[in-house]
């Protein structure tokens, strides 16, 4: 092969490596947000009370969640799941875990970021905090919840999201299930042959939150994920401080808590009442 033609070889396939850099680059967000906006079914069709609320981001954004009631007023507190679902569909795809949370004498908040459902905006890594902070003003403040009643529970991205919000305001017990050590590390397992961590836009630290947070912890994650491998789990489980406790489960990503209903109800009964 003539040496002009390897040149032109290697500079070809040089500038496709890097011009494909720059496509993950720049469609980063579509990846990490995938929302939709209509809303499939509300609760109040599978049996379930609940209130639509609006509340406001602090740079004026009006949000969109439910608030659903605990099944019976007997109980000495209210306790709230303040509940951060995952990167795609909305708040209308969560109904079993809704019904899961009730089957359990619990009440939840359950929101939709900027972007998601008929929250107003376009979602960004800021734009969720500022919107889990958010959520969190109203149930103190419009609600009356006291912080160590609340369970913060967070799914998937959705975890990474309320991690950071349980490391600001320590509520009483944080939940989180199938989610990454950071997003810039998961990408850089999903993208070997990329230097993706410098590429990522997004941080996401979830074990630097955990390491932060002092309240009862209940790390879960499933064997099967093939999204985001169970040793991110393990990991995030050694960063945590104690009070800390792993379920291992099985099912596909963000799958896992439905999949094997039974193990994850009970684990989850069992670490609240430890907890709380």
């Amino acid at each position: 092969m003539p040496l002009t033609t390897f040149l032109l070889i290697i500079t070809a396939a040089v500038a496709l490596y890097l011009l494909f850099i720059a496509y993950l680059y720049l469609v980063q967000a579509r990846h990490i947000y995938c929302p939709t906006a209509e809303i499939a079914t509300t609760p109040d069709k599978h049996g379930l009370k609940f209130e639509s609320v609006n509340f406001e981001s602090s740079d004026g954004l009006m949000l969109h969640g439910w608030f659903v009631p605990r099944p019976s007023i007997d109980a000495e507190k209210e306790r709230v799941v303040l509940f951060f679902h995952g990167n795609t569909g909305n708040i209308s795809d969560c109904i079993t875990t809704l019904e899961m949370f009730h089957h359990l004498g619990l009440a939840t908040f359950i929101f939709d970021y900027r972007g998601y459902g008929q929250s107003q905006g376009s979602p960004t890594e800021q734009g969720t905090y500022d919107d889990a902070e958010a959520a969190w003003a109203y149930l103190l403040r419009d609600r009356g919840i006291k912080p160590e009643d609340v369970v913060v529970l967070g799914r998937s991205l959705g975890a990474a999201i309320a991690s950071a919000q349980a490391a600001r305001h320590p509520p009483g017990a944080l939940v989180i299930e199938s989610t990454f050590t950071s997003a810039p590390e998961l990408a850089a397992e999903m993208f070997r042959i990329f230097p993706a961590r410098l590429m990522s836009r997004f941080k996401y630290s979830v074990r630097d939150n955990v390491a932060n947070i002092h309240c009862p912890i209940l790390i879960v994650h499933s064997n099967d994920d093939d999204v985001i491998p169970f040793h991110h789990g393990t990991r995030l489980y050694e960063a945590a401080n104690e009070p800390k406790t792993f379920m291992e489960i099985s099912g596909e990503h963000a799958q896992g808590f439905h999949t094997s209903g039974p193990q994850y109800l009970d684990g989850l009964k069992q670490f609240l009442k430890g907890a709380l």
